[in-house]
């Protein structure tokens, strides 16, 4: 069976949600998947929505651009209005219900929920928010065996923060924990 995962991640700039998709891309790339890694933000950046557009297939990648995803990551409001609408029938929407306030209604969708602001806040360490959020990801998703997501984030993380590996690595724990299907 062929594998294709079309993903978007969305959210704030500032929230890692740039850089979560650069390390499912290159995940994807250490398990020999053909993968797409495409950003786009809007100029104010931080504060500002930012969304990364992931695809990771065992087949080459036709377009980098999606109409429809199977899988959106939703971590703001404006996020949730724009991309909840985008995802296939019968495709997963998983999102932070921190700093939410219309709740998804699709009933043709599976809908998850992770708590990763508060459970990055429990750790102290708020800046693991999206390695939680990625952790409740492969959970639903296992489209990639987490040493691999181990691999990619060592390529993606500068030399001087591999000190926080471990850190990263419990929250993706963490995460994978605590994902509720709603």
């Amino acid at each position: 069976m062929n594998m294709k995962e079309e993903l978007i991640i969305a959210g704030f700039g500032g929230q890692g949600v740039l850089s979560m998709g650069r390390i499912l891309a290159y995940s994807g790339i250490i398990q020999d998947k053909e993968v797409t890694w495409m950003p786009s933000y809007g100029p104010e950046m931080r504060g500002g929505t930012a969304n990364v557009t992931v695809i990771i297939s065992d087949k080459r990648i036709s377009s980098p651009i999606l109409q429809w995803c199977d899988t959106a990551i939703v971590l703001n409001q404006q996020s949730m209005d724009k991309f909840e609408p985008m995802i296939k029938e019968g495709g997963v929407l998983l999102y932070d219900p921190n700093g939410i306030s219309r709740h998804p209604t699709r009933k043709d969708i599976k809908v998850y929920t992770i708590d990763a602001v508060d459970l990055a806040n429990k750790m102290e360490m708020s800046r693991v928010f999206n390695m939680v959020v990625l952790g409740a990801y492969l959970k639903v998703k296992p489209i990639l065996e987490t040493e691999n997501v181990i691999k990619g984030l060592r390529k993606s993380l500068p030399e001087r923060y591999h000190h926080l590996i471990p850190l990263n690595e419990k929250a993706i724990e963490v995460g994978m924990q605590h994902v509720k299907e709603v």
